[in-house]
C-alpha cells in the first residue's frame, strides 16, 4: 500500500478494537482486469503477444480520469508473476495511471466474491464509459 492510499484509509473500531479500516464513500477501490477488458484479450499461454496488446483508448481514458478523481486503480490480472514486467511495461508505454499491479487472480471467470467490505462488481461489456446506477437483483447469504 502507498501513502496516497494509506492517507485516504480511516480506522474503525467496534466495541473498543480496531477493525479493518475503510475508505471514505467518495473513494472508489477499482479492481480493474486486463485482458479482454482494457487491452486484447491473449491468454497467458501466448505471452509473445503480450507486449504488442492493441489498448483500448476508452479504458485509458476513463481508468486515468478515476485515478484523476483521486480513486484507487489496482490491475487484477490472471496473467502470472513471470508476466509481471511485460505487464507493468506495457502498462507504463500506453500511459495507464495505477496504484498496483495483482497478478495470478484465478483463471475461467464465474467469479463470486465474498468480503466483509461492500463489493460492487461491473461487467465490461466491451465499452469504458462512466457507471451509471442500476437495481438488479443480486445473490447474498440468507440471515
Amino acid at each position: 500500500m502507498n501513502k496516497h492510499e494509506e492517507n485516504q484509509l480511516k480506522s474503525i473500531s467496534v466495541d473498543g478494537h480496531l477493525i479493518s479500516p475503510v475508505l471514505s464513500e467518495d473513494v472508489k477501490n477499482y479492481l480493474i482486469d486486463i485482458d479482454g477488458t482494457i487491452c486484447d484479450d491473449i491468454p497467458n499461454e501466448e505471452p509473445e503477444r503480450m507486449a504488442t496488446a492493441a489498448h483500448f483508448l476508452d479504458a485509458l481514458e476513463t481508468l486515468n480520469s478515476w485515478y484523476s478523481q483521486g480513486h484507487i486503480i489496482t490491475f487484477f490480472t490472471s496473467r502470472t508473476e513471470e508476466h509481471r514486467k511485460i505487464t507493468e511495461d506495457w502498462l507504463d508505454k500506453f500511459g495507464f495511471k495505477y496504484h498496483g499491479l495483482l497478478m495470478n487472480k484465478p483463471r475461467g471467470g464465474n467469479y463470486h466474491w465474498i468480503d466483509n467490505h461492500l463489493v460492487k462488481a461491473t461487467r465490461y461489456e466491451g465499452k469504458f464509459t462512466q457507471l451509471v446506477q442500476k437495481e438488479v437483483k443480486i445473490q447474498v447469504f440468507e440471515k
